[in-house]
């Protein structure tokens, strides 16, 4: 009887003591939650549902949102697109944690904490402004199948520790600041379907085997990159940054450190002074090209813009910028504008200021996407006011003068057809670029959005309005900009927006310039000119042949092919990427016929000689020769004369502000500046 009565309360004792540990375990998963509430959610987001009301509540119990349990433990926590900014560090103590999905926010810090979740299944942090190395200690995750950290400000190599991940199925590392080597153990990781290391800073040989496994865009955009075709050859044996055979750019030169070591592989050939000789040209063309590149990224277009309509002007502006600035500060500081008192104010570029720089934090905000420059916001003010605010990652080459003299040149243009840029604000740890907030849809969601049933077609009178719209906003920038010949640089239909009555807007004008132009060429994708796959420049006339792909994904229906970027990471199966201009040849080439146009367009009658001539304008602006393209001006001319004969125009059409309404007017989308 004794041994009976003390086995159950052996038992029993064993029951309350894991009961126990399970409750501590809880409050403890609610209190790091709390934690993480408190350091992220600045605008309070969260905090309606995120209450313990009763002691015994956690964040199982209350149904936290975002919040997934199983047996009173945090096992998954997923709060994409919410604003969050702040560090993840409190989230080391979920030790139960499977799933993490924390994307399109603003958090910022490192990634160490995450390492402590070892029972992490699937982590999903991509579009965020994570910072640092990628810690090697992620490899303790045995049980990952998923990692994706692309679209962050990540730095250094790739840690080859993460070949010891054999469960992974995907990895995303794309759009980032990686460097080094591809490690080749991920070659080993004998169930990755996915892997994606685009738009980053690596440089050597690019296995062959991962080339045939996930395809030449998983590499694009390193320049460092070399190998088999399309990679350029590599002319190096040994470890470290290779010298490529043919540089598509000054950076790419040999370090006077790699000339050194090389020449001392054979000094038993050269005499010292031959040897003296390379290593003084050597090192004094790296410093003239080095030199080359500073002035030409931050100096170039400010000099050039100030010279275009002579000296005098260019006083003129610049007195009116200092004015800007000094309005901007109410009245403190020098008439230069270098006070300390200017460093934290926003900058705008009209009299009237309309909002001080508090206002704009304290507004609420929601996040609209983000690219390879940065973030972008629709604001909304206490005031009522609505602005987009595009957050620039720090990456731009330039010193705050030289920011402030760009931002001023491109900021004084003013068209109907172009996004207004209102105002810009500058410091060593953030840049903010303001614009109007344009409500409606992008041509690129119009074109290519809902194609199932129950799409509404975009009929030929809508299309060639707001191409026309866009041509006369492109043609206007490289009028205003003829002399310093500053491009556009990313002109696609995902940045042709429609404000609230339907007019095209051209937008994101003049900020291709602030990235490496390597990486300003790769994110072009499909609409990048030939010329620019060996000369890594923007230019206008790449300009008037990404309008012309433009022109064939209006008259096709087919979108261009295009490296993976954050809104499109990768293409399904049965969706292969376009060359649109190589396609349309062919078709051409073969037989004259119907197939080349939108079926969406087929329905209406009367318009196939409209249609023929504007895919003529179309090839025009994709000839390769750069020179034989013509002008902006005469694109625009030409659509102007294929509209005209365009009959009838239909009661919706308003010719003086190219734009049909209320059809498009009352479409309710976002869209990104």
């Amino acid at each position: 009887m004794d041994l009976h009565f003390f086995a159950f309360l052996l038992l029993s004792l064993t029951l309350f003591t894991t009961s126990s540990s399970t409750i501590v375990d809880a409050a403890d998963d609610t209190a790091a939650l709390s934690l993480f509430r408190s350091q992220t959610d600045l605008h309070g987001t969260l905090l309606p549902n995120w209450t313990t009301i009763a002691n015994n509540t956690t964040a199982c119990t209350a149904n936290w949102v975002g919040v997934k349990c199983t047996k009173n433990r945090v096992t998954s926590l997923s709060l994409p697109s919410l604003n969050l900014r702040g560090p993840i560090d409190s989230l080391s103590d979920l030790d139960q944690l499977r799933l993490l999905d924390l994307r399109d926010n603003r958090l910022n810090g490192t990634l160490t904490s995450i390492t402590q979740c070892l029972n992490l299944k699937l982590i999903y942090l991509s579009g965020n402004d994570f910072s640092g190395e990628i810690p090697a200690e992620l490899s303790s995750l045995h049980r990952l199948l998923r990692l994706d950290l692309s679209n962050n400000n990540l730095k250094g190599p790739i840690p080859a520790e993460l070949s010891k991940l054999s469960r992974l199925l995907t990895l995303h590392l794309q759009n980032n600041e990686l460097s080094g080597t591809i490690p080749n153990s991920l070659e080993s990781l004998p169930h990755l379907k996915g892997l994606n290391l685009s738009n980053n800073e690596l440089y050597g040989v690019v296995p062959k085997s991962l080339i045939s496994r996930y395809g030449e865009t998983s590499f694009s955009g390193n320049e460092g990159l070399c190998g088999t075709s399309p990679f350029p050859k590599c002319s190096y044996t040994g470890g470290g940054p290779p010298t490529q055979t043919v540089p598509s750019n000054p950076s790419s030169l040999p370090s006077s450190t790699a000339t050194i070591e090389e020449t001392k592989k054979h000094k038993k050939k050269l005499s010292n002074g031959a040897i003296a000789a390379i290593i003084v040209v050597n090192s004094v063309l790296v410093l003239v090209i080095a030199s080359f590149a500073v002035a030409y990224y931050c100096g170039k277009y400010s000099r050039d813009a100030n010279s275009m309509s002579g000296s005098e002007n260019g006083k003129r502006r610049n007195s009116y910028s200092s004015e800007k600035r000094v309005h901007a500060n109410n009245g403190g500081g020098d008439s230069d504008g270098t006070n300390a008192t200017d460093r934290s104010k926003l900058v705008f570029f009209d009299r009237k200021k309309q909002f001080e720089l508090e206002d704009l934090l304290r507004a609420s905000a929601e996040m609209l996407g983000k690219g390879s420059l940065g973030t972008v916001y629709k604001a909304v003010l206490d005031n009522g006011c609505t602005v987009a605010v595009k957050r620039l990652k720090d990456a731009n080459p330039c010193a705050r003068k030289e920011f402030e003299q760009y931002m001023d040149v491109i900021g004084k243009l003013k068209h109907p057809n172009i996004v207004r840029f209102r105002a810009y604000y500058y410091a060593r740890e953030e840049k903010l670029l303001v614009y109007d907030y344009l409500p409606n849809a992008s041509l690129h969601s119009l074109l290519h959005g809902n194609r199932g049933p129950g799409r509404v077609p975009l009929d030929w009178t809508t299309r060639i309005s707001l191409i026309l719209g866009a041509a006369r906003g492109l043609a206007k920038i490289h009028e205003e900009y003829a002399a310093s010949r500053i491009p556009h640089g990313n002109v696609k239909s995902s940045n042709i927006l429609l404000d609230r009555n339907g007019i095209a807007c051209i937008s994101d004008f003049g900020l291709s310039l602030l990235l490496n132009p390597v990486h300003a060429i790769a994110r072009l994708g499909g609409y990048k000119a030939p010329e620019q796959a060996e000369v890594k420049r923007l230019s206008q006339m790449a300009d008037v042949y990404s309008f012309g792909v433009l022109l064939l994904e209006i008259l096709t229906g087919k979108a261009p092919s295009q490296y993976p970027s954050p809104s499109r990471p990768r293409l399904d199966e049965e969706e292969q990427p376009v060359d649109l201009p190589k396609w349309v040849r062919s078709v051409v080439r073969d037989e004259w016929t119907a197939e080349v146009f939108d079926q969406e367009l087929l329905r209406y009658k009367n318009i196939e000689e409209e249609l023929v001539s504007m895919l003529h304008v179309a090839m025009v602006c994709v000839v390769p020769q750069p020179e034989k393209r013509p002008t902006m001006g005469e694109v625009v001319k030409l659509i102007e004369e294929i509209r005209v004969e365009q009959s009838p125009l239909g009661e919706d059409y308003d010719e003086s502000r190219n734009s049909l309404s209320p059809s498009l007017a009352t479409t309710d989308q976002d869209a990104l500046p």
